[in-house]
């Protein structure tokens, strides 16, 4: 999961980070470039399961049920500097390589990438 904060929204995230906006035009190219190569790889290798880029936070909006009554509100159901930016699913061999993968994503380098096991039906990965 590629985390970014609200100012940056938008994709590429790690395009419009204040790091990567003060980089070279050249080297921008260059994390792009990162990245293309990485889908690549892991489309070849058949790691990819899917992934999407999600909406702006600010056109979520959260629900909780209290008390039996359901109440919305708009944004994200945590309040926190970073938001879920989007996702990619891959199946591996181990934790190590999607740990290997994530590393790779340039959102690496400026937020977070968080790497989380797909719980089956028989949750044995609790």
């Amino acid at each position: 999961m590629i985390y970014t904060s609200a100012q940056t929204w938008g994709h590429p995230a790690f395009l419009r980070t204040p790091e990567a906006l003060s980089m070279s035009e050249e080297d921008r190219a260059g994390l792009t470039a990162q990245a293309e190569a990485l889908i690549e790889e892991i489309v070849e290798s058949g790691e990819l399961v899917g992934g999407e880029t999600l909406a702006d936070p600010v056109t979520s909006k959260t629900i909780r049920v209290r008390g039996g009554v359901p109440v919305t509100a708009d944004g994200p159901c945590v309040e926190a500097k970073e938001h879920l930016a989007g996702y990619f699913v891959v199946d591996c061999t181990s934790t190590e390589r999607a740990l290997e993968i994530a590393a790779r994503f340039p959102d690496a380098l400026f937020s977070a990438v968080e790497v989380r096991p797909v719980m089956s039906s028989s949750g044995e990965e609790m």
